[in-house]
């Protein structure tokens, strides 16, 4: 059994070395006597806590602080080296796979998105996604060497203590433990693995400062539909992991006529909500719209994208494209099926719709308020995310710093036989 305890001056020294560096990292510079007193320590302990640290290449002291109104000569600054090391933020999918590098302050240096092809997957996908990260890693001037920890979320049901995806039925070639293995092969650090929709959950709560809810729902909304849960300040997993499936929510009596049974499973394994709400769907009610309105151009704009075709959608949302928004209004009512279930169980403060329908932005909101506003219960807020398909990689940043500030800048646990 490990616990945290007092084994002497070692310990202290990794206790004060953790506050000093926690602190530092939210300045640009502080002097030696200002960091004690935010700290709470001696000057002596700081100054022998900065030394390790230099030596360790963590911070270092830097210019006199010529602005200071204090008598006397001026204090010398010292600050932390976010530069000393770097983190991976990393996310596939079956549209495209995102790399974004990150210093130890958490400012991004590089991010790249490359669009996969119809039909790429496993074994093709991660090696795409392994020179994506050479590509990027050199753009920026970053050797392997530099990159301390990396994180990448994915699709499907995902066990991160095994680093396994258990199920993804969206690119079934992920399945198993190949992404963490050529990844930790090949760039040499710890390796993280999470569903996508988690990771963009922290991500928007970190880089959203007014998202900080203590209860919150950020429904990624795309072609699949899923959920990251925030309860009491705190990611929600569930049993096994997989809690916000809301993909396989069945809340519908077909609207064309049959009932759920009578709906064929999808080959892809879409779940029903998925079905009514999701990309393809929302693909076929542009084109019935289009079609409807006349609007022959717009139907051959979405043909012509092949396997683009819902971003084309999105895309004339956006721009106010009345067989566009016709579609949105549909979805839109359904989805509000959806929130109004996420409200009787959790109750959340906000509802964050992130994903590609996030593109949408204000036309999506109207219509979803508009179909919740009959509602017996009082409604979440409704947001759409700042981040929108880039808070995978967000999220994988803070998870990848989160790492770093347990194992290099936090205090260690020391077992009861280092104490006897």
């Amino acid at each position: 059994m490990e616990e945290l305890v007092a084994a002497g001056t070692q310990f202290m020294r990794e206790v004060n070395a953790a506050a000093i560096l926690r602190r530092l990292r939210t300045e640009t510079g502080m002097s030696v006597s200002a960091l004690a007193k935010a700290v709470g320590l001696s000057r002596q302990a700081v100054t022998r806590s900065l030394n390790a640290l230099v030596e360790e290449g963590l911070v270092e002291f830097g210019s006199l602080d010529r602005d200071s109104t204090r008598a006397g000569r001026p204090a010398q600054l010292v600050r932390f080296r976010a530069e000393a090391g770097h983190v991976l933020g990393l996310s596939i999918s079956p549209q495209d796979l995102r790399v974004a590098i990150a210093d130890l302050a958490g400012t991004v240096t590089a991010i790249e998105v490359v669009q996969l092809g119809a039909g790429v997957g496993g074994a093709e996908a991660v090696e795409t996604l392994l020179a994506t990260t050479g590509r990027t890693l050199a753009s920026a001037g970053i050797t392997i060497g530099d990159v301390w920890f990396a994180s990448v979320g994915t699709p499907g049901i995902v066990d991160p203590e095994a680093g396994v995806v258990k199920l993804i039925p969206s690119m079934p070639g992920l399945a198993g433990d190949i992404l963490v293995r050529r990844l930790k092969d090949v760039l040499g650090c710890p390796v993280y693995l999470d569903n996508d929709v988690k990771l963009a959950t922290h991500g928007e709560r970190w880089r959203s400062t007014e998202r900080r809810e203590d209860s919150m729902v950020m429904v990624h909304w795309g072609k699949r539909i899923g959920a990251g849960i925030v309860l009491n300040g705190e990611l929600y997993r569930g049993a096994s992991n997989d809690a916000g499936d809301v993909g396989f929510l069945d809340l519908f009596c077909d609207d064309r006529g049959a009932g759920p049974a009578a709906t064929p499973r999808h080959p892809h394994g879409l779940g029903p909500f998925e079905e009514r709400v999701g990309g393809e769907e929302i693909v076929r009610l542009a084109m019935a719209a289009a079609e409807g309105d006349g609007d022959a151009a717009f139907r051959a704009r979405i043909e012509a994208a092949g396997d683009l075709g819902f971003d084309a959608v999105v895309d004339a949302v956006a721009a106010g494209a009345p067989a566009a928004l016709a579609a949105i209004d549909v979805v839109a009512r359904r989805f509000a099926k959806g929130i109004s279930v996420i409200r009787a169980i959790l109750n959340p403060r906000l509802v964050v719709i992130g994903g590609p329908m996030a593109r949408c932005g204000e036309p999506l909101l109207a219509a979803v308020r508009g179909h919740l506003s009959g509602e017996p219960l009082d409604q979440p807020v409704l947001e759409v995310s700042s981040l929108q398909d880039d808070a995978v990689v967000h999220g994988a940043l803070r998870h990848s710093l989160n790492e770093i500030e347990r194992t290099k800048f936090g205090v260690r646990k020391i077992s009861r036989q280092e104490t006897s």
